[in-house]
């Protein structure tokens, strides 16, 4: 009775546990790396697909799902198990990223031949996608379920997506029982539509996400003293604020949003915002939706009700109200059509995918409006390393966006609490629900220090042993040792914070003599009469970043006992 970890060990997406048990070999998850992560672990599998007998699915989200095509494509044939709205958004979701491999090979192929070169061959294709979803089965919530002898398994609402699920299987070999439970990744309170996460209360294992494991929440605005709930109309406001100071200076508010569940999640927070008048002074609220993937998760919310949504949501359907849907919202799926919202004179707001900005039509909004001062970015959701969307929010000045540098020059915003991840105080409640405690918990979905600090913080705060296991790592989990990690001397989550910041800024020292001596050995290297390009293109990466650096000088460089130092005085943040 084996368990391997081969994604999101230490790393953030491309979740994919294997379990061993009875003769059946089955996975949890099947997910698609993305930023830095596929870099480092790289998109193909370090098992044989066709071993593999059954799929446990938690969620349709493409670092949770993005792999399955690849794993039919290479041979795999067993039953996908999942809950039935995570088979509608499977069914749109997969397909999609088909397309987009399929359109990345295209580009890739073209330098290649240019280059004397072979053409590159797709991950996998739509049709690819399409066929794997023959495999699916869709099941209901609190249903238990035999997978295979000695195998049963139960979904139960995770609260982070329509369908989501933390998933509980029981195991049984050789007389030998074990319980884990897999948590998926577990929401946030009080999100729109969708619940709130169910509580479990008994397990031998969990094997649990860390997303936001060193980090808390920030609260809107207005939010009541004490409380773990953000009503609403609480998050509503936040979102109108920057409608109405953006819209004031003529601007577009650009939302980098993920099409499935992050978008719908606005659309409700909009909908809000104009039935309850929150902006009086608007006429109207354009609302663009550019990206044809969320116009169709749109529709797979609105077909998907019953025993998905919250009861806020549930009243407004049987008052005759579509939550998500309002009369000066454009859905927009055609290209042409896309390409015009970039010539519009009148503010509006657009909402396109991806939500990391490393893909989609995103990235051309992105161009046209982040050089401009009186646009907002909003970004809501997070940000992996590695992406665009996280260059962005961590505050550079200059990116490149196809291939072109754009000046940073918009407003950067990130919408406070409406994150879909619990964050360490909601994963903290979650765990500590367990009216057993478990055995072990395995600790995954979380950049490798966030992971492996996190296991120790339930150590010290909940006495459970636990551990963040590297790539590729097995257990027996019939066996009685198991590893954990060093309980860490407590710190809040905010000065974990910090801590984090200085060690990578004492990183950053040796990186930056490094990127200083290699232009001076670029610059030593160079005709200047024959390589004039060269010149320029050294001399603009030179400038720029003298230019950063010298912004951080003028932000940063005032008396450590100047009142307006962030981390200073009335303890304000100085931007």
């Amino acid at each position: 009775m084996e368990i391997t970890f081969f994604g999101a060990a230490r790393h953030v997406t491309g979740s994919c546990t294997m379990v061993q048990c009875n003769g059946t070999t089955f996975l949890v998850d099947c997910g698609l790396p993305q930023g830095s992560d596929e870099k480092e672990v790289g998109m193909e599998f370090p098992f044989s697909p066709e071993q593999i007998d059954y799929v446990l699915l938690t969620h349709a989200h493409i670092d949770h799902s993005g792999r399955i095509p690849l794993l039919y494509k290479n041979g795999f044939r067993g039953t996908i198990y999942c809950t039935s709205a995570t088979v509608d958004l499977c069914s749109i979701m997969l397909a999609d990223s088909g397309h987009i491999q399929e359109m990345e090979a295209e580009w890739k192929s073209r330098k290649q031949i240019r280059a004397g070169k072979r053409p590159v061959e797709p991950l996998y294709t739509v049709e690819d996608a399409n066929r794997s979803m023959d495999l699916f089965i869709g099941v209901e919530y609190d249903r238990m379920l035999t997978v295979a002898p000695g195998i049963q398994a139960r979904f139960v609402d995770a609260g982070h997506l329509l369908g989501s699920s933390s998933i509980e299987v029981w195991l049984e070999e050789d007389g030998k029982k074990r319980k884990i439970v897999f948590s998926g990744d577990i929401g946030n309170f009080d999100q729109p539509i969708i619940k709130d996460p169910e509580y479990l209360d008994a397990a031998d294992y969990v094997v649990m996400e860390s997303t936001y494991g060193n980090r808390l929440h920030t609260k809107p605005e207005g939010t009541p003293v004490g409380s773990s709930n953000v009503p609403t109309a609480v998050r509503a406001k936040e979102l109108a604020d920057i409608i109405r100071t953006t819209f004031a200076r003529g601007g577009n508010v650009i939302i980098p949003s993920f099409a499935v569940g992050r978008t719908q999640e606005i659309l409700y927070l909009i909908r809000t915002i104009i039935a309850h008048k929150m902006i009086p002074e608007l006429g109207e609220i354009p609302v663009f939706v550019d990206s044809p993937l969320s116009v169709k998760a749109t529709h797979v919310f609105a077909g998907n009700v019953e025993g998905y949504y919250d009861q806020e949501s549930m009243d407004l359907v049987k008052q005759g109200i579509n939550p998500i849907l309002f009369p000066s919202l454009v859905t927009i799926t055609d290209v042409e059509d896309s390409k015009a919202l970039n010539f519009r004179k009148e503010p509006a707001v657009i909402i396109s995918s991806s939500g990391m900005c490393e893909a989609g039509r995103i990235k051309h909004h992105l161009k046209h409006n982040l050089w401009r001062p009186e646009c907002t970015i909003v970004f809501t959701g997070y940000q992996a390393g590695g992406t665009l969307g996280r260059s962005i929010l961590d505050g550079a000045r200059h990116v490149t966006i196809f291939g072109e540098q754009i000046d940073v020059r918009a407003q950067i915003r990130k919408l406070e609490g409406i994150s879909g991840h619990a964050d360490q105080e909601g994963l903290v409640k979650w765990l500590a629900a367990f009216n057993r405690k478990p055995k072990e918990v395995f600790v995954v979905h979380g950049e490798a220090e966030v992971a492996t600090w996190f296991a120790g913080f339930i150590g010290k705060q909940l006495g459970i042993r636990a551990y963040a296991p590297a790539p590729m790592d097995t257990f027996d989990l019939l066996s009685a040792v198991l590893p954990a990690a060093e309980p860490i001397p407590f710190t809040s989550a905010q000065t974990k914070v910090i801590q984090d910041a200085f060690e990578l800024l004492e990183k950053g020292r040796s990186n930056l003599e490094a990127v200083v001596k290699r232009m001076e050995e670029a610059a030593s290297r160079l005709d200047p009469a024959a390589d004039t390009r060269k010149v320029a293109r050294l001399a603009n990466a030179i400038t720029r970043l003298a230019s950063d650096l010298d912004y951080l000088r003028i932000k940063w460089g005032g008396d450590a006992d100047d009142d307006v130092s962030p981390l200073h005085g009335d303890g304000k943040s100085a931007g």
